[in-house]
């Protein structure tokens, strides 16, 4: 599949580059035509990458944050999991992160996003519910 693209990109650029432009007093020679080769790939400012936290020994002991988003569903979910935490790590503990704005504009929300930060300091981990 390859070769045959490349194979006819190089008969379709073989073709442009002998007939060239229509001859004109302005356009030059067939050889003297130059091609710019575009990426598909976009130019963004990346973000830097930083490496995964480090893994829980165990749960036992540790404060475990349930953060539900405003899906209907994440809310049952957050009390069906901290339930079975509850009952698998009985040291451990559970913090429900409710937050009242969806995920994107929590971020843009300096009063709710003081509060989040404040209640990520708060846990050894985070589960992520996303009640679709």
């Amino acid at each position: 599949m390859h070769k045959t693209a490349a194979i006819l990109v190089t008969i379709v650029l073989s073709t442009l580059v002998a007939t060239g432009p229509s001859p004109t007093p302005l356009a030059s020679a067939a050889s003297d035509i130059q091609y710019e080769v575009l990426s598909p790939w976009a130019e963004v400012d990346p973000v830097p990458p930083r490496g995964l936290s480090p893994r829980l020994g165990a749960l036992d002991g540790k404060k475990i944050g349930l953060f539900v988003n405003t899906k209907r569903a994440a809310k049952p979910m957050a009390a069906a999991i901290a339930k079975r935490l509850k009952e698998k790590f009985p040291t451990s503990e559970t913090s429900l992160f409710a937050s009242p704005l969806s995920t994107v504009i929590l971020r843009e929300s300096k009063k709710e996003e003081a509060q989040f930060t404040a209640w990520l300091k708060s846990v050894n981990a985070v589960v992520l519910l996303v009640g679709d």
